[in-house]
């Protein structure tokens, strides 16, 4: 079954229900090491998780650990060019959730990036990508403390589909002329756009099925959360793409109110549901003027569809929802894009669960990780229906490996995202209070210790920031 390494002897299989994971007390969790600083980053990132399993349970419950290949040590093992070997998806596949460290982009043809092709192979469509601010961290925000958000990215679709031609490429223009001589001329929609010949050519997908398991991932996440916390996001360009991003929006509003109708409310339909509860003789008109404030200038068809909005709502949800019962459900609006980026940084505590496409997920998370302290402390996992794997969101960082310099947090953090998903929320809380107290009492890597003021003259080895995570377990 496999070619060059051999499954531990002992341990269990996890396995899924309905995209759910059945854990065992002693699962087998592959785990790739990783590229450059990989090899100080995974040994320091194993003690912390094994330390923080055998304090939770006392021996009840451990993880058996298999090292599997990809990057650069698998070309060592497995040959030149072999950065994803069978050997690892085999892996993958049979034991389902599986952790990495960072992994270098292949050099020649093949695969472009290790990453997005483990995200395609399994189907892992949610990029999962939790922001929030530790303690002592250094930060370019004045406030980072107030931003604690969790982004639900797409994993699959979107412009990491990957399906363009460069410029010149004769299939590419092919498609160019077929598009302005045979569809663009007769789309009322693009009027008489014409694409420039010397064009690149990329195209977006984004399906409904795509975009709805997502954001049903992102509502599950805000319903185990508690009071303001219940908040959904659907962020997107939907003002100018309005068939792709703007679709993402509204199947997103589809999904809330159909399939999460007991749990889920809008802001709109918050608004309707609270105006009628401040005077409850409110009419219906009144009503729409005031979620609409440019009513009374809109044309009597356009009046008359948003009475019939807020007819419609009181009439549904009213029982359900009304009386003040629409505040502990979960909240979910939408916010354009580019307003998210200034809003993550002058309103952060406004935001709980943001649920976005591939491209504009990126960029947010990134952002996001920059506010409370950057990617050195940024986890993440990509979780589909029957594997998930968890990971660096950080690179390689070649010029460091061996020097046990590196910061670790990155991986650390996304084993804590692993153990929550097996389960396992005690030993999660372990390392989080064990990062919370090493950073605030400024036991730190260098990266962290120069921008501290004042800065840290001593920083933390890698491998001695491990034991001052797991030292502050006993705190």
């Amino acid at each position: 079954m496999y070619e060059k390494i051999q499954p531990p002897s002992e341990g269990s299989k996890i396995r899924f229900e309905a995209g759910k994971p059945i854990v065992p007390d002693n699962p087998i969790i592959p785990f790739i090491r990783g590229d450059g600083a990989g090899v100080d980053i995974w040994p320091a990132t194993e003690r912390v998780l094994d330390a923080a399993v055998a304090k939770a349970y006392g021996g009840q419950r451990k993880i058996t650990w298999f090292k599997v290949y990809a990057g650069d040590e698998a070309c060592d093992l497995y040959g030149t060019y072999q950065y994803l070997p069978e050997d690892t998806l085999t892996a993958i596949r049979e034991y389902g959730v599986a952790i990495k460290g960072p992994l270098t982009t292949p050099i020649g043809g093949g695969i472009r990036s290790l990453n997005v092709a483990l995200r395609q192979i399994f189907d892992l469509y949610a990029c999962v990508r939790p922001c929030r601010y530790y303690t002592g961290t250094p930060s370019p925000h004045r406030t980072p403390e107030q931003l604690d958000v969790v982004v639900y990215r797409e994993n699959t679709e979107d412009i990491y589909l990957g399906i363009e031609w460069k410029q010149g490429d004769p299939t590419g223009d092919r498609l160019i002329k077929l598009l302005n001589e045979d569809f663009i001329p007769n789309s009322p929609s693009l009027g008489k756009k014409q694409i420039r010949l010397d064009s690149g050519i990329g195209i977006k997908p984004i399906s409904k099925t795509g975009s709805q398991r997502l954001i049903r991932r992102a509502i599950e996440h805000a319903l185990r959360l508690e009071g303001r916390k219940r908040h959904v996001t659907l962020v997107h360009k939907g003002n100018i793409m309005k068939f792709t991003e703007g679709a993402f929006r509204d199947w997103g509003y589809e999904l809330a109110t159909t399939e999460f109708r007991t749990d889920c409310v809008t802001e709109r339909e918050s608004w309707i549901l609270a105006n009628q509860e401040s005077k409850p003789d409110l009419s219906l008109e009144d009503n729409a003027r005031l979620i609409e404030p440019g009513y009374d200038a809109m044309t009597p068809e356009k009046q008359a569809a948003v009475v019939a909005e807020v007819k419609a709502v009181l009439d549904s949800i009213g029982a359900t929802h009304g009386n003040g019962q629409w505040k502990s459900k979960v909240l979910v609006d939408d916010r354009i894009a580019d307003s998210i980026f200034q809003q993550i940084q002058t309103r952060p505590g406004e935001y709980s669960v943001l649920a976005t496409m591939n491209l504009n997920g990126d960029y947010i998370s990134d952002a996001a990780a920059a506010v409370v302290g950057g990617l050195g402390m940024a986890p993440g996992a990509n979780i589909g229906d029957e594997a998930a794997i968890f990971e660096a969101t950080h690179g390689a960082a070649p010029k460091h490996a061996g020097l046990d310099r590196i910061n670790p947090g990155s991986v650390i953090l996304s084993g804590v995202m692993m153990l929550e998903y097996l389960g396992w929320q005690e030993a999660a809380d372990l390392i989080t209070k064990g990062i919370s107290q090493a950073i605030a009492n400024r036991e730190v890597t260098y990266d962290l210790a120069r921008l501290m003021e004042p800065a840290v003259d001593q920083p933390l080895k890698c491998s001695e920031f491990a034991e001052a995570i797991v030292k502050h377990f006993d705190d």
